[in-house]
């Protein structure tokens, strides 16, 4: 018995080897890299017990290779993070920075914690810079961006394209004006050369502590203009203004949605002490807000929707008299100087064909309102002339004693039954992949 014992050690070394050997290898960084880059994704996901995944046109797509353990995120983690970033990810549970892949690709990589396991979420940065017109930017950027002093903000949810639309503004400054820019970011995503402008671009974490100092030192440096990469907190939106106040452009991103709510969580961050103070600096600062989002596009990939504030005499006085509420009305009327709603935006998109009409809806401020113009202009309702400039009157939307009024008022209730419809299916469809329209057609 003494004697058989090695040899059945030995054949369970064996199988168990043999087991190791059949085993799918790891993944390797530099494949999942060129994976993202040849099919065009604009992200890829790493965590354990999922293959590596790929979302393109907002999809997630999973990568045929092995389901992923610990030891293979850790090695992955390890291959791409320099040592600063480790220790942050020790310390405070996840770090952000960036990498250069090869052929000028860049990649924006958050690494993070997650049950006691290494996950990483690494964002495709375009090697090239966009211009306004493929971005669809509005027209009426290039005239604010020009100006000799103002806070400009471009605001929108995570992953809705703001560091892109900046980074285009500042492509076209750069290639266009003798400016000095100096750039605050977390992490620097796209590289400036120097063209006619000089461009500094400063890192947080690497060359400066945070965004507040950064500011704080780019007024000493003789700046033109300051791109602020993210204004998360009282020190950093205060700092922003007075720059701005004294004679710089000054470029900045908030997580809001609206012109409107962009104002009122600027406002909200200062105590209440302080707020009608505030206001007065931002009424006289601010020039512009940029919103925008993301949604899929026909037949794929996605397609910017903006929302598009320029601040002028009366709405600099709502801001001064806090009357915020009544911002949406005066994009509706502001046509002439470049304002519209995100609403007008996405109908435009509808009616191109560019997107489907359950996508416009889920991005939708009003989602009722905007199902209501879209069944009218189906059913030949919507005359062209209000389909492209419904507000140039100045009117009141309203008022439903005009011809206008009551042809909103007959499909009003329909449109609410339809923009219920719409989101219903298109929330089924994200979770499930599939259209079941019987469900819907048992609703009616």
């Amino acid at each position: 018995m003494a004697e058989e014992l090695p040899s059945q050690i030995d054949k369970v070394a064996r199988r168990k080897l043999d087991r190791m050997q059949q085993a799918d290898p790891p993944p390797q960084i530099d494949k999942l890299l060129a994976t993202v880059i040849q099919v065009k994704a604009a992200d890829l996901f790493i965590t354990v017990g999922s293959q590596p995944c790929l979302k393109k046109g907002g999809r997630l797509r999973l990568i045929e290779t092995k389901t992923l353990d610990n030891d293979d995120t850790t090695a992955l983690m390890k291959s791409i993070t320099p040592d600063r970033c480790q220790q942050e990810l020790q310390e405070k549970g996840g770090t952000d920075f960036a990498i250069e892949f090869t052929d000028g690709y860049r990649f924006r990589v958050a690494v993070f914690k997650q049950r006691g396991n290494i996950g990483i979420v690494m964002r495709r940065i375009p090697n090239e810079f966009l211009s306004f017109e493929q971005l669809g930017l509005p027209d009426v950027i290039k005239r604010l961006i020009t100006r000799p002093r103002g806070l400009l903000l471009v605001t929108g949810p995570t992953g809705s394209g703001k560091t892109t639309s900046l980074a285009s503004m500042i492509n076209f400054l750069n290639k266009n004006y003798d400016r000095h820019i100096i750039t605050l970011e977390d992490p620097i995503e796209y590289y400036h050369k120097h063209e006619k402008s000089l461009v500094n671009q400063r890192e947080i974490g690497v060359d400066v502590p945070d965004f507040k100092e950064g500011i704080r030192r780019a007024l000493r440096m003789a700046p033109d203009i300051i791109l602020v990469g993210e204004m998360r907190d009282l020190e950093t939106i205060h700092a922003a203004i007075e720059a701005a106040e004294t004679g710089h452009v000054v470029f900045g991103t908030l997580h809001t949605s609206s012109a409107s709510s962009t104002v009122n969580r600027i406002i909200d961050v200062f105590p209440k002490d302080q707020q009608d103070q505030v206001r007065t600096q931002l009424a006289t600062a601010l020039i512009g807000v940029l919103s925008q989002t993301l949604l899929p596009k026909k037949p794929e990939g996605v397609v910017a929707a903006y929302e598009m504030m320029v601040v002028t005499p009366a709405i600099q006085n709502l801001i001064r008299e806090n009357k915020t509420y009544r911002i949406d009305s005066s994009i509706q009327t502001g046509r002439k100087e470049g304002m519209f709603l995100l609403d007008e935006n996405l109908f435009g998109h509808w009616r191109n064909g560019i997107c489907e009409k359950e996508d416009v809806l889920l991005k939708a401020q009003r989602p009722a309102e905007l199902a209501a113009r879209i069944m009218a202009a189906e059913r030949g309702e919507l005359d062209e002339d209000e389909g492209d400039d419904d507000d140039d009157d100045g009117g009141d939307d309203d008022d439903e004693s005009g011809p206008k009024g009551g042809t909103m008022k007959k499909v009003f209730k329909a449109g609410m039954k339809m923009a219920g419809k719409e989101l219903r299916k298109g929330v089924k469809r994200g979770l499930t992949g599939r259209d079941d329209d019987e469900d819907d057609d048992d609703d009616e």
